[in-house]
């Protein structure tokens, strides 16, 4: 049965990658703010969990990228993460309370390390979210992990090597639905370097097995016309703005 997180009028879900900052503030409540402001319904973040058990909204396992801190999140507690500031300007939020401020947005969540699966899963837990939140990893053991500490389910996409296992045998013909196993749905790329990977086949035969296909992480106008023609399911992009342009363009902005 489809999670209702998917439940988006039949149009193709946009998902905001970070929010939507032009300014370099990924995963910051302003960038978020921001993509909500267009319109979106649909945000895309990652999560850490810090020393103390604090979930926070931030993509890399240290601050130094993003921030003007440094040190592995893991290895901080939440007192000393909460005064770093992205690009040196924002704070980073707690995983809490994005899911708390836009209570009627869907949030896409990457759990990137271990340190994230018991506060990732409290952050649902207290915000209730569970209904709005498609919950992934890189690791299928993170996400199971993850999900097994929820009371109720989550949307939940395919691993890594999930995702790979159906991509090759989209190839022999393999059974994507006993391929994919319980998972609602792909995220994927659709190139690696120059050369395309996702073809219509592969979209085609995802969706048969009951499966929705989006693809990240995708900024060019021209890309997601071909993608859109396509058939994907959903869209992750930087360009949240050139992203809902040509969905009006086409009448599928929800």
């Amino acid at each position: 049965m489809k999670h209702p997180y998917f439940d988006n009028g039949g149009k193709p879900v946009a998902l905001a990658h970070r929010g939507f900052s032009l300014e370099g503030l990924e995963n910051s409540m302003k960038a978020f703010q921001a993509a909500v402001d267009l319109g979106y319904g649909y945000l895309e973040t990652d999560a850490h969990g810090t020393a103390d058990g604090a979930a926070v909204a931030l993509h890399d396992e240290t601050l130094d990228r993003t921030t003007d801190a440094t040190g592995l999140v893991a290895e901080r507690e939440w007192s000393s993460v909460k005064v770093a500031r992205i690009g040196g300007i924002e704070p980073v939020p707690k995983l809490e309370d994005v899911l708390a401020t836009w209570p009627d947005v869907k949030v896409n969540i990457d759990v990137k390390g271990i340190s994230g699966i018991g506060p990732v899963a409290k952050a649902i837990e207290r915000t209730k979210s569970h209904d709005r939140v498609c919950l992934g990893s890189f690791s299928a053991d993170r996400r199971r992990e993850t999900v097994a500490l929820l009371s109720k389910p989550v949307g939940m996409p395919a691993a890594e090597r999930e995702a790979i296992a159906w991509w090759l045998g989209t190839w022999v013909g393999a059974d994507a639905a006993k391929t994919l196993g319980d998972v609602h749905a792909l995220q994927i790329p659709w190139r690696r370097g120059n050369f395309p990977i996702l073809f219509p086949r592969q979209v085609k035969a995802a969706q048969e097995a009951g499966k929705e296909v989006h693809v990240w992480t995708v900024n060019r106008v021209e890309h997601m016309e071909t993608l859109l023609d396509m058939g994907v399911d959903g869209i992750v992009s930087d360009r949240a703005d050139l992203l809902k342009d040509l969905l009006i363009k086409r009448g599928l902005w929800a």
